[in-house]
């Protein structure tokens, strides 16, 4: 049987699974076990056995359930409230004024986070309630925070970007300071637009506060406890002094240190935040033992290598390759989260993009990107569902509202396309070799 007709027939066994609301990692491995049994000699179980075990075994994995038990601490402080107050007294005179809040505190969060739910929900917390009672423009809002949350998987320590370090086999350390420079230029966009969008409609944006400077001096009060957490991971890692999973347990002791001193660690805050990391980290292990049982059964059967050569059949430039892999993310955001994208996609798509000679870091940073456009791509937008269980507003609205948002984050996947450097500049600068 032809490669092409396994491949078919694997799809398709896939896709009905999904459809059939299957979730999507026993959809994935119950294909995988499939393919393995009807298509090779090998043994079905002994392979689903050391799979799954090598998937989840690696020690640089281990930063991924620390990074999400940290995250799920600092959700449950009054971090949102205290960078609310913090960031209001500076950002009070750009046009826009306290929307830029959303970006500021959404890049800042999601720097301790990983998550882009959760900082979409942690921000949206405190400042939703804030900015509609001084009367700010409820579309600009729900579409600036929606969109920003999404930073949580850019700027690092990111979960999605842990996640693609361990498939693609690069350093986590190199992935997170490749985000910096994007993440940054992306809260520029956001900001910016929201700068025009001001300048365009100075009816909708309520007049300024007066803050004296004693009040602003005062407001950097609040904004330190988040800063020195993120200043103390980034050091430890880029001195040398630990790896990405050591830090990860530094992050996770100093916000606990964090939600003591704010007077919000219970016993009942650490059960959750400890649960909740528990269940989410067992999701990721679960979609990424499925994929990896996948993986095996394609390197079986040839798929890979055969999709590989169809490309270059086509001859496409390095540049046509990135352009359709771009549509095929964004279709696949459609219906996916952005874990099971990366997992699902990279045992083929890897090989294609090394042939054509892009850097496994900047295609990282390309992915993670795609990922953050499916957070707010209906009917699968996580974000999407953040905001609409917050404010009831249907889940199809706040997608129309945040489109302009959606048009920066892909003028952002331009930028860093055009421009490489932007993403490989920062760990070249700091790296000298690979550093897991």
């Amino acid at each position: 049987m032809s490669i092409t007709v396994i491949a078919l027939i694997l799809l398709v066994l896939m896709t009905f699974l999904l459809l059939m609301g299957i979730w999507i990692p026993a959809g994935v491995a119950i294909t995988a076990w499939f393919g393995l049994a009807v298509f090779s000699d090998k043994d079905t179980m002994m392979n689903l056995a050391n799979v799954w075990w090598n998937s989840s075994s690696s020690y640089t994995l281990a930063s991924l359930p620390l990074f999400v038990w940290m995250g799920e601490i600092l959700f449950r402080t009054k971090l949102s409230e205290q960078m609310f107050t913090g960031l209001s007294p500076w950002l009070n005179w750009l046009p826009g004024r306290l929307m830029h809040v959303n970006i500021l505190g959404c890049g800042i969060f999601g720097s301790v986070s990983g998550s882009s739910a959760a900082t979409c929900a942690t921000i949206a917390k405190s400042a939703l309630p804030e900015l509609t009672k001084r009367g700010y423009d409820e579309k600009i809002t729900l579409g600036s925070l929606s969109c920003a949350g999404t930073l949580g998987i850019l700027i690092p320590p990111s979960i999605t970007m842990v996640v693609y370090a361990v498939a693609a086999d690069q350093s986590i350390i190199r992935i997170f300071l490749a985000g910096f420079i994007p993440g940054a230029i992306l809260m520029g966009l956001f900001s910016g637009y929201i700068i025009v969008w001001a300048l365009l409609n100075p009816d909708k944006t309520p007049p300024a506060e007066r803050y004296s400077w004693q009040q602003r001096i005062h407001s950097i009060g609040q904004l330190i406890p988040c800063t020195a957490l993120i200043i103390f991971i980034a050091w430890l890692m880029l001195a040398g002094y630990s790896t990405a999973t050591e830090a990860a347990a530094y992050g996770v002791v100093g916000s606990l240190i964090l939600a003591a001193a704010g007077r919000n660690l219970s016993w009942s805050n650490f059960w959750q935040s400890l649960l909740s990391a528990t269940r989410l980290t067992a999701m990721i292990m679960f979609v990424l033992g499925a994929t990896s049982f996948l993986s095996i059964v394609m390197s079986y059967t040839g798929i890979p290598r055969g999709l590989a050569e169809w490309v270059q059949s086509m001859y496409l430039s390095p540049w046509a390759l990135i352009f359709v892999l771009t549509i095929i993310y964004i279709l696949l955001g459609t219906a996916l989260d952005g874990i099971s994208m990366i997992a699902l996609t990279t045992v083929t798509v890897l090989p294609m993009v090394q042939q054509a000679g892009f850097d496994l870091v900047w295609f990282g940073i390309f992915i993670v990107l795609l990922v953050e456009i499916a957070e707010v791509t209906p009917p699968v937008g996580f974000n999407l569902f953040v905001l609409q269980s917050m404010t009831g507003k249907d889940s199809n609205y706040i997608a129309k509202v945040s489109l302009p948002f959606f048009g920066m984050m892909v003028l952002a996947v331009a930028l860093i396309t055009i421009w490489p450097d932007l993403v490989t500049w920062l760990p070249d600068q700091f790296l000298q070799k690979e550093i897991k």
